[in-house]
C-alpha cells in the first residue's frame, strides 16, 4: 500500500473520507498505529508529559524529538509520519526554523513538522514551505504557550478569542500549511473555520464538524493516569490491565510457580548431571590434598 502524503490529506477536504491521526513515540506503537490504518502519526511533543513524565512540553528538546521520531519512522510502512516542533525550535527565526524542521526529515524520516501558533508565524510557515518541508499547523490551545492563554482550557469562547483563532487559522493555511490542528475550541467555532478555511482541519476537543480528528495514544488507551482531558475517549484501559500483569508476575515468582516446565528447557538434564559429578569430583581431590 502506498505512503500517504500531504497532497492526499490536503484533498481528502473535498472527497473525504474523514482523516485519523494518533500520536506514537517508539517503534512498537507506531508499527500498530501504521497497520491498524491510522492516515497520520503524530510525533507530538506531548511525549514530555506522557513518556519523560514532564509537567509540560516546553522542556522537550530537538534531541528527544529527534530520537523518539527516528524510532517511529523506522516502523511505519503507510502513514504519514509529522514530527512535532519542540519549543523554540522555530520562534528564534526562520533560518533555525529550516534547519531543525529540515532535520525531521533529514535525521529522523519524518514526511513533514506540525508547529504550534497563528499569524505571527506566517512567514515562517512560507519559508518551511518554499524549503520543500510541509507543513501542519495547530491553533486554538497551543500547549508550548497554554501559560500565557491562562492555562489548559477552552480557547474562543469570547468573541475577541474567537476571531483571533479564525484569523490565524486562514493565515496560517493561506501561508500553505497542509492540514489544520484545532485544539479546544467550541465545536461551533471549529465547524466555521473549517467550513473557511481551503485545507483540512484535525479537530482534537473541537467537535465532530473537523476533516478529522487527533488523540494523544496514550489518554485514548489508558496509559496515562496524572488527568484524562474532557475531549478524550478510552477505547480501552490498559493501566489497570497492566498493573494487574505485574502483580501476578510478582506473585507467581515469589511463589516458585514462575517459570513452570512450561516456560524452561527441560533438555540438558544428562550434561548438567556430567557438570554437576565433576564439580564433586574436583571437590574431593581439593580435600585430600
Amino acid at each position: 500500500m502506498p505512503r500517504i502524503t500531504p497532497a492526499e490529506i490536503k484533498s481528502r477536504k473535498a472527497n473525504g473520507p474523514a482523516i485519523t491521526m494518533l500520536t506514537a513515540y517508539d517503534f512498537h506503537f507506531a508499527k500498530m498505529i501504521d497497520e491498524s490504518g491510522i492516515d497520520m502519526i503524530l510525533v507530538g511533543d506531548s511525549l514530555g508529559m506522557v513518556v519523560l513524565g514532564l509537567d509540560s512540553t516546553v522542556p522537550v528538546t530537538m534531541n528527544q524529538m529527534l530520537h523518539h521520531a527516528s524510532a517511529v519512522s523506522r516502523a511505519v510502512k503507510r502513514a504519514l509520519v509529522i514530527g512535532d516542533m519542540p519549543f523554540l525550535s522555530y520562534q528564534v527565526g526562520i533560518k533555525e526554523a529550516i534547519e531543525n524542521a529540515g532535520r525531521f526529515l533529514k535525521e529522523a524520516g519524518c514526511d513533514a513538522v506540525k508547529l504550534e501558533g497563528g499569524k505571527e508565524f506566517s512567514d515562517v510557515i512560507r519559508a518551511l514551505v518554499r524549503a520543500g518541508i510541509p507543513v501542519m499547523g495547530h491553533v486554538g490551545l497551543t500547549p508550548q504557550t497554554a501559560t500565557s492563554l491562562g492555562g489548559f482550557k477552552v480557547q474562543g469562547r469570547d468573541l475577541n478569542q474567537a476571531k483571533k483563532i479564525l484569523e490565524d487559522a486562514m493565515a496560517i493555511a493561506e501561508a500553505g500549511c497542509f492540514s489544520i490542528v484545532l485544539e479546544c475550541v467550541p465545536s461551533a467555532l471549529a465547524e466555521l473555520i473549517t467550513e473557511t478555511v481551503e485545507v483540512p482541519t484535525i479537530g482534537i476537543g473541537a467537535g465532530n464538524k473537523c476533516d478529522g480528528q487527533v488523540l494523544v495514544t496514550n489518554d485514548m488507551i489508558g496509559l496515562f493516569e496524572k488527568f484524562t482531558p474532557k475531549f478524550v475517549k478510552k477505547y480501552v484501559n490498559l493501566s489497570p490491565m497492566i498493573k494487574d500483569a505485574f502483580s501476578k508476575y510478582k506473585e507467581e515468582v515469589k511463589a516458585g510457580e514462575f517459570p513452570s516446565e512450561k516456560e524452561s528447557f527441560s533438555e540438558g538434564q544428562e550434561v548438567a548431571n556430567l557438570l554437576r559429578k565433576a564439580l564433586k569430583s574436583q571437590a574431593k581431590t581439593k580435600r585430600e590434598e
